[in-house]
């Protein structure tokens, strides 16, 4: 009896043991998330604060976002930006130009040229000869530059609007938090490994897609702040100028030109009084007709007076005097 019991209670202290040390991870599991997070973020933002010194006395001697930025750590440029620099950048231009369509098609060889795309792009015709265009381009940062002189030399610039935002501060704070995000699911993921009961697996299995959906949200953030880094936004707008027509007051009317206008004015003066005959002729036709009605009902009534009226006898004529 004593021998059979005694696997009943290693089997119960196994367990129980088992237990705790589950029990005792997850409590300790944010406590470690937080411990990693902390750390990992001392590292990268010890890591970052060079480049951002860099990049600030960049930006003080006028060569951040102008295409002379200084060197990586193996020589070359890197978008005109130090290594380890992230910058949103975003311009407008509003240029007039002769053909529309052909200094449309102008940027977006530019671009493809550069390794870049159309991201969006409208047209449309203001009058008969007239067309504007809205152009959406996405660039490469290297490439930058040299497509704004591209564009901007494709006729008379009106205007430009440019913008650049550091967000290098918030790319290191999103990679720190997946790296931590990431260590977090694996430690999860081992407790499941080692768990028995079915209570646990379901407190684990619930916290492990909560932490996953969390790691999901933050690599969208790291593809978005990629994708807007690592490519600039050049909004191109392109217009036609407005031609006045050309008139030469120079030389004085002729006989044509008199003719020209008389005729312009007869016809017009016709266009006009078939106007005022078409708007009047309701209203005359109805005054004919009255007048004419009347003028029978007055004929009417004179010949019935007439042969109401008698007729005095004829008298014999008087015999003239001797």
């Amino acid at each position: 009896m004593q021998t059979a019991r005694h696997p009943r209670r290693t089997r119960r202290r196994t367990r129980t043991a088992l237990a705790s040390g589950l029990l005792a991870g997850l409590l300790a599991l944010s406590g470690c998330g937080a411990g990693d997070a902390g750390g990992t973020r001392s590292a990268d933002s010890g890591k970052a604060a060079a480049p951002r010194e860099r990049a600030a006395s960049g930006a003080s001697a006028g060569q951040v976002g102008q295409g002379a930025g200084s060197s990586s750590a193996d020589g070359r440029k890197t978008g005109g930006l130090p290594a380890g620099v992230h910058v949103i950048r975003t311009t407008t231009l509003s240029v007039e130009v002769r053909d529309v369509p052909k200094a449309a098609a102008a940027a977006r060889a530019a671009v493809a040229e550069a390794g870049g795309l159309v991201a969006d792009e409208r047209t449309e015709r203001v009058d008969a000869t007239r067309e504007t265009s809205h152009i959406v381009l996405r660039v490469p940062q290297d490439a930058y530059e040299t497509v704004l002189k591209d564009l901007a030399g494709t006729g008379k610039l009106l205007s430009r609007t440019s913008s650049a935002k550091d967000v290098t501060d918030q790319v290191v704070d999103v990679e720190s938090r997946i790296a931590s995000q990431r260590a977090s699911v694996a430690r999860v993921r081992k407790l499941m490994d080692r768990a028995d009961a079915l209570s646990d697996v379901v407190t684990l299995e619930s916290e492990l897609s909560s932490r996953q959906a969390a790691l999901e949200s933050l690599l969208a953030q790291q593809a978005s702040l990629k994708d807007r880094t690592s490519l600039a936004t050049i909004t191109l707008d392109l217009s036609e100028p407005v031609t006045a027509p050309e008139t030469n007051n120079d030389d004085p009317p002729g006989f044509l030109d008199a003719l020209d206008n008389g005729w312009d004015a007869f016809l017009t003066v016709l266009r006009w009084g078939s106007v005022v005959l078409g708007a009047t002729a309701p209203f005359l036709v109805t005054i004919v007709v009255l007048v004419v009605a009347g003028r029978l009902l007055l004929r009417r009534l004179r010949g019935r007076r007439a042969a109401r009226t008698p007729v005095p006898p004829h008298s014999s004529p008087r015999p003239p005097a001797s």
